[in-house]
């Protein structure tokens, strides 16, 4: 879903990519699927010691009631993510530079990208981000038996803002990492306020600095609510500070088209239910699906679809 605030504000700018999210397991990919979705360029390095692995089965993540097989889970956010919009490439970051245009990502492969925004979703090994270090984002901390200097969960705040302008960090965050679906709403969390940030750079402010990630019912834009004079009056109520200007008009135009794209009529929402459950079933694999089903269910509907 692109995004016209998001699309203007990249015009001009020296680095490679918008944001570099560094991890691609719930936290990582939550964060990728709000800034991708939001209209920001954005790139997942994928690749090192990750803890949902480690997990044998996955039961306590809602949705699925009957547990999912954590493969096929990693297979699903990494499709998701995709389809957001946004790269995942298979590579370990080795270090995070400042630069001019904001951050150098390194990685074991020897790709070097640059970035504005950096998120660091990344549970065990925060290393990486060492050449950052003003003093106090590494602390002694014991691990299996040992003490040794790791990066400090509770550097960044609870949005996951740091010290240095650009970079987020949506894990490690102590409990926050703990559980998987924890980690997922970390991880959109912390995206949702570097979306804030961005948007307040461009101008926003007030109650509509913060974006919401939803699509409408039609049903939304009846009566007063599909005049678009109605839309620009709660803008400007909504908005702090001066409102007539040529920039804030440009700010509300362009906040109001997007809500109207967000507008779904029934048939619309119909058509991507159907292709929603066909991405699952494509993703999960269809002998899964088929495997799942009793032979005679499968019988029924061949003779109702001949």
């Amino acid at each position: 879903m692109s995004d016209a605030e998001a699309e203007s504000d990249r015009e001009g700018s020296a680095a490679d990519r918008d944001v570099v999210i560094v991890g691609g397991g719930p936290a990582g990919s939550a964060a990728a699927i709000f800034t991708a979705r939001y209209g920001l360029d954005t790139l997942v390095f994928d690749r090192g010691n990750a803890a949902l692995p480690r997990c044998a089965y996955l039961e306590n993540y809602p949705g699925f009631p009957g547990g999912i097989p954590v493969d096929a889970f990693r297979d699903l956010l990494d499709e998701h993510v995709r389809e957001a919009g946004a790269t995942i490439e298979a590579e370990l970051v080795e270090r995070v530079d400042r630069t001019e245009e904001g951050f150098a990502v390194e990685t074991d492969a020897g790709t070097t990208v640059t970035a504005e925004s950096v998120v660091a979703a990344s549970w065990y090994d925060g290393s990486y981000l060492r050449p950052l270090d003003e003093g106090d984002m590494f602390t002694e901390q014991e691990h299996h038996g040992e003490v040794e200097e790791r990066f400090d969960p509770t550097y960044p705040d609870a949005d996951g803002r740091t010290d240095v302008a650009g970079l987020y960090v949506a894990s490690p965050a102590d409990a926050r990492s703990a559980q998987a679906v924890v980690a997922a709403g970390n991880g959109a969390h912390v995206a949702r306020g570097l979306i804030a940030d961005r948007r307040r750079e461009a101008g926003f402010s007030g109650e509509v600095v913060d974006h919401y990630d939803w699509l409408r019912q039609d049903a939304e834009f009846s009566g007063e609510w599909a005049d678009r004079d109605r839309w620009r009056e709660w803008f400007d109520n909504e908005t702090e500070g001066e409102t007539d200007t040529p920039e804030h008009r440009e700010r509300r135009e362009r906040y109001i088209d997007r809500a109207f794209e967000t507008r779904r009529t029934p048939e619309e929402v119909e058509e991507l239910a159907e292709r929603g459950l066909e991405r699952f079933v494509e993703t999960v694999g269809t002998d899964r699906v088929l495997d799942a089903l009793d032979e005679e269910t499968i019988r029924e509907h061949l003779s109702e679809a001949t």
